[in-house]
């Protein structure tokens, strides 16, 4: 019996290792495709030569995590199943033409997200969340010295970006001041909550043809079918409310806790003296240890996930660390408030839980919460499952 192969386009995304090892538990061989795509939508050399590499090949498919069009190009072209997995939201690649391809297997990890889009493409799009790869914290995290775990051992730690480098509303050069107002006035009200949709409200017909009028994106994605009120208000307005939020949360519980940052991000513009700025963290050795040890995880998702766990979340549990999320609907289906996992709804809420949670005499209620949502996850949510998930769907078109 000829041996189950497939071909995983790479571009160093932290999840590739433990997709790699899902698919080699599930009995396939896994080659790898390494070469720069200098442009996901027309790098001619890219296509060649990932044409060529498949030349007389029998791979079941090729796989990349999040949807490359220029990959969906070559796939449907030759009649090769082409299989992803978005673990980004937003994905402006999604709105591009190539998304409609017959042999596109698309799979998206937040429900809101994979609504919106599966119409498009409906027997080629579904729903899949993200995963932990426990077996591999668990071996780091076995291995913390003494001398780490005082070095990790934080009050309250938030691993991740600012977005400071990611706004695009940031680089925006002039807009009316009244339709500025109104944007800003609607991105300070969303902070802290997903309901009621204030971006959504803000966001008329003629506000969002003003907004065309100042910033343009035409002549740079002219191959993609764009929906320009939702396209505004997730790569423009909710990466700025993300990055107003992180700042805010960071700024207010400092006053009061002992707070530990681990980020790329440029925090020199911001006012976070009371901030411990421990510089960014590296994800497959470091990051592991840092939410073990902490005694609080934050995990503020960026307002552009609707409904979806990001990876930070899967991370933190698959750890056995605390998490206390933002508030996600998709949270609900896995974990229950409490007792696997905490989230807050609003700043106050978060301060209060905050205060909760570090209390001496609620330590062993933190710890109990975080060992239930560990072990949760090491049964159900392991990339080997999901993989094996994937696999089913896949088998089954």
């Amino acid at each position: 019996m000829q041996q189950k192969s497939i071909l995983i386009c790479r571009y160093q995304s932290i999840c590739e290792p433990d997709v790699i090892q899902g698919f080699q538990k599930s009995g396939y061989q896994v080659e790898e495709f390494t070469e720069i795509m200098e442009d996901i939508d027309g790098d001619v050399r890219y296509l060649e030569l990932l044409a060529e590499k498949v030349k007389n090949q029998t791979y079941d498919f090729i796989f990349s995590i999040n949807f490359f069009p220029i990959i969906s190009k070559l796939c449907n072209a030759i009649h090769l199943l082409y299989v992803c997995w978005v673990v980004d939201c937003p994905l402006i690649t999604l709105y591009s033409e190539e998304i409609f391809g017959e042999y596109n297997r698309i799979f998206i990890f937040d429900r809101a997200m994979y609504q919106y889009f599966q119409r498009r493409n409906p027997e080629g799009i579904f729903h899949l969340p993200l995963a932990a790869n426990v077996a591999h914290s668990d071996k780091i995290c076995s291995r913390i010295s003494e001398v780490e775990y005082l070095k990790y051992q934080k009050d309250i730690t938030l691993v991740g970006s600012l977005y400071t480098e990611k706004c695009l509303y940031n680089g925006i050069g002039f807009l009316p001041e009244t339709l500025r107002e109104c944007l800003e006035l609607a991105m300070r009200k969303q902070m802290f909550t997903q309901e009621p949709d204030y971006l959504e409200e803000a966001l008329t017909k003629e506000r969002v043809a003003e907004f065309k009028e100042y910033v343009h994106w035409e002549d740079v994605l002219e191959d993609y079918k764009l929906d320009d009120r939702k396209f505004i208000k997730e790569e423009y307005l909710g990466i700025k409310v993300s990055e107003m939020e992180r700042i805010e949360l960071l700024q207010q519980l400092s006053k009061q806790f002992q707070v530990a940052l681990f980020t790329q991000s440029d925090t020199a513009m911001f006012s976070l003296e009371n901030v411990l700025d421990c510089g960014s963290a590296e994800s497959r050795i470091q990051m592991p240890k840092i939410f073990h040890c902490s005694r609080i995880n934050l995990n503020p998702a960026i307002k552009t996930i609707q409904t979806g766990i990001s990876q930070r979340a899967w991370d933190i549990l698959g750890a056995g660390g605390f998490l206390l999320s933002s508030k996600q609907s998709e949270l609900l289906e896995y974990f229950q408030m409490g007792k696997d996992m905490e989230w807050y709804e609003s700043l106050e809420d978060l301060q209060n839980k905050c205060e909760f949670y570090l209390r001496e005499e609620n330590e062993r209620v933190r710890k109990e919460i975080a060992g239930r949502g560990y072990e949760l996850v090491k049964k159900y949510h392991t990339y080997d499952i999901r993989i094996s998930q994937m696999l089913k769907i896949l088998k089954s078109y």
